[in-house]
Formats: structure tokens, C-alpha cells, sequence
């Protein structure tokens, strides 16, 4: 399970990659904490000023699975994260649902939901 120092580290990580494309300090700007992880909102810096950067969609961090997603800049936050909560949803459904069939199999009882 990541902290959110974990987090901001991988994310830091990711933007050093693309360092090199940009002629401007590239920085978190903000941390959102959600349920299952955070959102970490970046971009440009110059001369203490914020110059619009093109293609700088937050990035999204797990922390149960350790994901590291990159959230495209066209469509809003709130939908992308609702998405991936139905996402996190359905994993969870098939897990229950693969242990259960699993336990029958064996002619154990199945654990209870995760």
C-alpha cells in the first residue's frame, strides 16, 4: 500500500520523463486525496508564473494496487474518477466472484468479500 509520499514519487518520477520536451520547471501544483488515492494536478512553472501547458492531465494514484494513470485533459476529473470507482467496482465483483467459484471447487467455504 503506497503513502501519499510514495505517491508524489511516482508521480515525480513519471514527469521527469518529460523534462526534456518541456522548456519550462515542470511541478505538482496541487494533491487531491480520494478514497483510494489522490490526484496530483501539475504543470509549468517560469519566473514564478504558471504558463499554460498543453497535454498536462493529472495523474491518478492507487494506493491499494499501486496504479500510476495518466487522465487525459478532455474530459472532467469527476467523471474520470467516477469511471474508475465503477472500475475499482468490478474488480473487486470478479475477485468475490473468481474466490467464490474457486471455494466451490474445493468444497471450502469462500472467503468473505475483500
Amino acid at each position: 500500500m503506497l503513502t501519499e509520499e510514495d505517491a508524489r514519487r511516482l508521480v515525480l518520477a513519471e514527469i521527469d520523463t518529460m523534462r526534456g520536451r518541456a522548456e519550462y520547471d515542470l511541478q505538482i501544483h496541487r494533491v487531491e486525496a480520494l478514497p483510494f488515492g489522490w490526484i496530483f494536478y501539475w504543470g509549468a512553472v517560469r519566473d514564478g508564473r504558471r504558463p499554460l501547458l498543453g497535454g498536462n492531465g493529472p495523474f491518478l494514484v492507487d494506493r491499494e494496487n499501486e496504479r500510476l494513470i495518466g487522465l487525459p485533459t478532455h474530459t472532467p476529473v469527476s467523471h474520470q474518477i467516477a469511471d474508475y470507482e465503477r472500475r475499482l467496482r468490478r474488480e473487486s465483483h470478479a475477485r468475490n466472484l473468481a474466490a467464490k467459484q474457486a471455494a466451490q471447487q474445493r468444497g471450502t467455504p469462500a472467503p468473505g468479500p475483500a
